[in-house]
């Protein structure tokens, strides 16, 4: 039996304290988000390229995942008419505003959004009852967002999502600061959001719940994390590897056979630092070779004439299984994921 609190978030709560983390390109869609907020959790889709399989995807790719965000939601929905769901969007998003709109628009429980500051997500969800979540990695862009938030829009977030070093997909570090920090470094680091957040929790006279992300896996590890002062945990890895994941079965065998030794951190094109699996793919890319792509419009700040590669198409292929000409974004434990397994295991375990 849990012993484990509710996580209330905005108007609705998740019976365990469990976020699941947003992935894409079409990894965590309606399907796994759905199965998690039926399960208790909270199930978390990512817009990124949400619309892939959509028959206009290469000639309006903006219609097509504002689209598909509607049809996602609502396979979560049939599957979790009551649960919290929501959806992961980054800031770093070409049309980010639309995105959340759309969202919001679409009936979306939680909102979380990182890959940047998300300075004015309160103004897209304004007049809804979608709930907001910025991301942050450091005491300082804790201090940035709230204090920003706070003199702008008189408002808090209605949950804070702490993503650590060790977490997957694009991470909100230098690679020098990966290197630098240990789990004890970090431990202090979270120590100090939480500090900051309650100031302002203070300040308000509200309760703002904190979840921390990040190689977070086992319940030995929920219950450090909650022993911190956390108020949840956000998990992604162990859910790519169940049946009701999104993606193909290849991408899930690729975390399997996966050995520790081949978790490497990448450049994507745009610049960030990610964690991903290597593969034929990524000695391509080493070894200097450009590979040809059109511009799927995916972030703000990509020169289609600059990068070696397009990471749409390098996520799309993850997605689709085609693991050799694929970009697989991962988390730091994933070479520890053993066998397919479903969600309801996989949230049990962690309780």
């Amino acid at each position: 039996m849990s012993v484990y609190k509710e996580l209330k978030i905005g108007n609705k709560t998740a019976k365990y304290p469990i976020i699941q983390g947003g992935m894409g390109v079409g990894i965590s869609l309606g399907k796994l988000a759905g199965t998690v907020a039926k399960e208790g959790g909270v199930g978390i889709i990512s817009t990124a390229q949400i619309g892939f399989r959509e028959p206009d995807f290469d000639e309006a790719p903006l219609t097509a995942n504002l689209r598909a965000i509607h049809k996602e939601l609502e396979k979560a929905r049939n599957l979790a008419e009551s649960g919290i769901v929501g959806f992961n969007i980054m800031v770093a998003t070409r049309n980010y505003e639309a995105y959340v709109r759309e969202a919001a628009a679409a009936g979306a429980d939680l909102i979380i959004s990182g890959a940047g500051l998300p300075t004015d997500l309160p103004a897209y969800v304004e007049g809804t009852d979608t709930a907001i979540a910025p991301i942050v990695s450091t005491d300082k862009s804790a201090k940035v967002i709230l204090k920003y938030w706070d003199r702008k829009y008189k408002r808090m977030p209605d949950l804070l999502v702490i993503e650590g070093p060790k977490a997957g997909g694009h991470l909100g570090f230098t690679r020098e600061q990966l290197e630098e920090f240990t789990d004890e470094a970090y431990s202090e680091e979270v120590k100090a959001i939480l500090q900051t957040v309650k100031k302002y929790e203070q300040s308000y006279g509200i309760k703002i719940p904190v979840a921390l992300a990040g190689a977070v896996n086992t319940g030995e590890k929920v219950r450090s994390a909650l022993a911190m002062g956390v108020d949840a945990v956000q998990i992604a890895t162990p859910f790519v590897t169940t049946e009701e994941c999104d993606a193909d079965i290849r991408y899930k065998e690729a975390y399997i056979n996966a050995k520790k030794e081949d978790i490497c951190i990448v450049k994507s094109p745009v610049g960030m630092p990610g964690r991903a699996i290597a593969n034929r793919f990524l000695a391509r890319v080493k070894n200097g070779e450009k590979i040809s792509h059109k511009c799927h419009q995916c972030l703000a700040h990509c020169n289609p004439a600059d990068i070696p590669y397009c990471i749409t198409d390098a996520l799309i292929h993850a997605a689709r299984g085609e693991v050799d000409e694929a970009l697989l974004f991962c988390g730091a434990d994933a070479w520890k994921e053993e066998k397919i397994t479903t969600v309801s295991e996989v949230i049990q375990n962690l309780l």
